[in-house]
């Protein structure tokens, strides 16, 4: 199975629109958002996928209160984790929560195949003893180009694929 990985969306309509239409024409059998998705408006994009969708809370968490009591209900295909989640699929146990630091311990622990993160909108794919780590970067197209992962249960590779157009701030004096 394929399982996209992606994060720090920041309320960016088009590249997460962008991203889920990749998953479909990729045949990706479940999607993982670890965080930073911000507003409720956002499900509506993510549900457009629809198959499984796991997400998480970062640090800019939005009304939480719509959100999390949204998935499930109005958005069945959507599962709310919280602040940090855990799901298997063909047997691979994958542990999401938004900060590095917080997944290189889980990581430590040896008790998932697989811990997905975000927050520093930085890609990284790095082996912790057996445990793989994947932080696919941001899909906000501040500081890099948007994108996510792709994750392969079956052969555990990574691919991370681009979205969109990076977007260019201004330098405020």
């Amino acid at each position: 199975m394929r399982i996209a990985i992606m994060s720090d969306s920041h309320d960016q309509i088009a590249n997460l629109r962008a991203a889920v239409l990749v998953c479909k024409e990729f045949g990706v059998g479940m999607l993982i958002h670890c965080g930073d998705l911000i507003s409720p408006f956002m499900l509506n994009e993510l549900a457009g996928f629809g198959g499984p969708v796991h997400l998480v809370y970062g640090n800019n968490v939005g009304d939480q209160h719509l959100i999390s009591q949204s998935c499930g209900i109005r958005y069945p295909t959507i599962t709310h984790h919280g602040g940090l989640g855990a799901v298997e699929a063909d047997g691979v146990r994958i542990a999401i929560t938004h900060y590095p630091e917080m997944a290189k311990g889980i990581a430590a622990q040896r008790k998932f195949d697989v811990v997905c993160c975000g927050h520093n909108h930085r890609y990284q794919v790095e082996h912790h003893g057996e445990t793989l780590l994947i932080n696919p970067g941001e899909l906000l197209g501040k500081d890099d180009q948007p994108g996510f992962c792709l994750f392969d249960t079956v052969s555990r590779g990574v691919e991370r694929i681009e979205v969109g157009r990076r977007m260019e701030f201004a330098d405020e004096i």
